[in-house]
C-alpha cells in the first residue's frame, strides 16, 4: 500500500514499517500536500513504481474546522473544498487508468453530514455533498473497468469541537445513534474493504456506517 501523508509523516512511515515488518515491501510512504498540482501524478507514480499496477484507491484526506456563515472567508473556503473536493477528483482522474487496467476500484470517504448538514460546518458540508455526487459520476464515466463507491461515516472518532469533546455532547448525540454506540475505526476499515474488494457488482452507492444515527437526523 502506498501511505500518503502531509505533515505526519513520521506517523505514516511508522505505518509503513509495521506493514513492512508483516509483509516485506508491503508499504511505501509519499509526502507531499493533497492540494499540490502534482500530488496526484506523484502518488499514482509511487504506486507504479512500487507495485507494479494499481488495484484501490481510497480518498480519504480530510479537513475538517466550523465555518461560520457570515465571517467564513475564501482561505477556509480553499482549505475544506481543496481536501475534500478537489484532491480526491485530481487523483482520481490520474489513477483511473491503471485502477482500469487492473479492474480495481475507487472508496470515497464521505460522510453523513454531505447528505444532512453539520450546524455551524456549512462549506464542509457543501464539500462531502460534492464528493458524494462525484462519487456517483466517477463510477458512471469510469464504469465498466472502475467501480466507485463511497463510506460516509457516522461517530466514530470525536472531533475536536465546541459540544462535542464533552461527556454531555457525546451522550446527546449517542442518544440518536439507534445502535445505542460509538462505532470503531475497524467498522470503517470493514466497509472499505468490503466495497473495493469484495463487491464486484456494486458501483455508485453511499454505504452509511454510523449505526443507524441518519435515521434520527
Amino acid at each position: 500500500m502506498v501511505i500518503h501523508c502531509r505533515n505526519s509523516t513520521d506517523q505514516a512511515r511508522a505505518l509503513a514499517d509495521e506493514a513492512n515488518r508483516r509483509r516485506a515491501q508491503s508499504a511505501c510512504v509519499v509526502a507531499c500536500p493533497v492540494e499540490s498540482i502534482d500530488a496526484p501524478e506523484r502518488i499514482t507514480a509511487a504506486a507504479l513504481e512500487h507495485f507494479g499496477r494499481l488495484d484501490l484507491l481510497i480518498n480519504n484526506a480530510s479537513s475538517f474546522f466550523p465555518t461560520d456563515v457570515t465571517t467564513s472567508d475564501r482561505r477556509q473556503w480553499d482549505e475544506l473544498m481543496n481536501s475534500n473536493l478537489r484532491g480526491p477528483w485530481f487523483l482520481s482522474a490520474a489513477a483511473a487508468g491503471p485502477l482500469g487496467e487492473s479492474g480495481g476500484a475507487i472508496v470515497n470517504m464521505v460522510d453523513i453530514h454531505g447528505l444532512v448538514p453539520l450546524a455551524g460546518h456549512g462549506i464542509y458540508s457543501q464539500a462531502k455533498a460534492g464528493l458524494i455526487m462525484q462519487t456517483r459520476a466517477l463510477a458512471r464515466d469510469l464504469a465498466p473497468a472502475v467501480r466507485v463507491n463511497g463510506v460516509a461515516p457516522g461517530t466514530i472518532l470525536w472531533p475536536e469541537g465546541k459540544g462535542q469533546d464533552s461527556s454531555e455532547g457525546q451522550a446527546a448525540i449517542l442518544q440518536k445513534v439507534p445502535l445505542g454506540r460509538q462505532g470503531s475505526p475497524e467498522d470503517i476499515a470493514g466497509a472499505v474493504a468490503f466495497l473495493g474488494l469484495d463487491a464486484p457488482y456494486i458501483t455508485g452507492q453511499i454505504l452509511a456506517v454510523d449505526g443507524g444515527r441518519l435515521l434520527n437526523m
